[in-house]
């Protein structure tokens, strides 16, 4: 039965490395539009991510315009995701980073991992 699930289950992408909370990423993304595509570059701090096998993902949160905070939600082995580039490892204490919902400007900051 294992063999059978190994078989249909989705290849790991090899351009997503490790990912912790707290870890400041830029993910390029493969969007398609009309009969052309392109590589958006979403650029925030990894929440939170959830290891579940085949349906593993991370949620990364950016600040853009006008204040406005935006998640995105992304599937780790998804063949859409083209590269996934860790600009900095952050300290943080917990696994969910929920509170940086609530925060801006300076408050918003996390120490950087040395």
């Amino acid at each position: 039965m294992s063999d059978l699930l190994k078989e249909i289950e989705a290849p790991e992408n090899p351009n997503i490395p490790h990912l912790l909370p707290g870890d400041g990423v830029s993910v390029h993304v493969k969007i398609k539009e009309g009969n052309r595509e392109r590589i958006q570059e979403f650029k925030g701090v990894v929440l939170y991510t959830h290891n579940n096998g085949t349906n593993s993902t991370f949620t990364v949160r950016r600040v853009a315009s006008n204040g406005v905070g935006v998640e995105r939600t992304f599937l780790t082995r998804s063949p859409r995701i083209d590269k996934v580039v860790v600009d900095r490892h952050s300290k943080v204490r917990r696994a969910r980073l929920y509170f940086l919902r609530g925060r801006t400007g300076k408050s918003a900051r996390l120490k950087q991992k040395f």
